[in-house]
């Protein structure tokens, strides 16, 4: 068959074919001898791959180019693979992590190098100064806030007390023709002072709301940054250690990358050192002249906080005043002696 399919003009003198079954991975050979009569050389063998090599030549994502002078260059599409830039979460994790190890243990080494006192600190006398005063007012006015409403628990209750002494005197002045004017009057006296009791009352616990703004809220917001700048000191001197250590060392081509990383290091955090210097300062700064302020009652604006305890203390004051001197305990005192 393979012979009457051949042109007759290619004249072969002898074919051999060897044949395999489709279904098998060896590869089929066909020999042709050389053109009868003509002095061209033999042909080269020709090699027709099975299906297991086809197929190994479509799964190449190679393109292939073919060079030749004045041919056109096929390329064939393979399969396309897109770089990941993405950076995988668990090694950003793991990086985080390890830094903050390394942050923790710098600055714990230098807590106890502090401690035993190996170590240097930077102290700022000045700054250190005013807020060593901040946290003893703070304790202070913490006390004072602690009396205060145990007093005004104790007032409810005498303000209480004296209210149902007054309905109490009342009642026994309409039973009571012969001493009716006398209880009258001391039912009056005791509704009075629970009158101005309950005014005191109103007084010190608006003093209790202005104690408690200013300790809990004021002062412990400054105290908070307090805490930040003291953690950033801890972090520029453990850094800066390190820095120390490394310069006292060899110079080589090994320790001066470490050098640079170190400098640089360094110089992060001695920036957020003085940046929370700064904000400490400024804070210290503005409740100083809160109360400087504080004994002129035109500076409304820069000392609201202290001016509005102050302007509470005098409510007090003046409803103590008139809890304490009202005419009607002068009264009771005549009646009853």
């Amino acid at each position: 068959d393979l012979k009457r399919s051949l042109p007759a003009g290619l004249g072969l003198s002898e074919t051999q074919i060897t044949s395999h079954d489709f279904d098998s991975t060896k590869e089929g050979v066909i020999e042709a001898g050389a053109f009868q009569g003509c002095p061209a050389p033999p042909l080269p063998s020709v090699m027709s791959p099975s299906r297991v090599a086809a197929s190994r030549l479509t799964q190449q994502g190679s393109d292939l180019i073919v060079p030749a002078g004045g041919q056109r260059t096929q390329t064939k599409s393979g399969p396309v693979i897109l770089a990941d830039e993405t950076k995988n979460p668990a090694m950003e994790k793991l990086e985080l992590v390890r830094k903050w190890s390394l942050n923790t243990y710098k600055c714990t080494r230098q807590i106890i190098s502090e401690k035993l006192g190996r170590g240097s600190r930077t102290v700022d006398l000045e700054l250190e100064a005013q807020i060593d005063i901040l946290r003893d007012n703070k304790k202070k006015y913490e006390n004072i806030l602690k009396l205060a409403q145990t007093l005004s628990t104790q007032l409810f209750q005498m303000v209480h007390t004296q209210r149902q002494l007054g309905d109490a005197f009342a009642d026994l002045s309409l039973k009571s023709l012969e001493l009716h004017e006398e209880f009258g009057y001391n039912a009056d006296t005791q509704k009075l002072l629970a009158k101005n009791g309950e005014t005191l009352l109103g007084a010190i616990n608006f003093f209790i709301a202005s104690v408690n703004t200013l300790v809990n809220k004021t002062i412990e917001d400054t105290l908070m940054t307090v805490k930040q700048y003291e953690s950033a000191r801890i972090e520029y001197d453990a850094y800066r250690t390190d820095l120390e250590e490394l310069n006292l060392g060899p110079r080589d081509a090994n320790t001066l990358p470490k050098i640079e990383q170190s400098q640089h290091l360094f110089q992060a955090h001695k920036e957020k050192y003085d940046k929370m210097r700064n904000d400490v300062s400024v804070k210290l700064k503005f409740l100083e002249e809160n109360k400087l302020c504080c004994s002129s009652l035109s500076h409304v604006t820069i000392g609201k906080k202290y001016l509005m305890l102050i302007f509470r203390l005098v409510l007090v004051s003046s409803a103590l005043k008139s809890y304490i001197m009202v005419d009607s305990v002068l009264n009771i005192l005549r009646t009853f002696f």
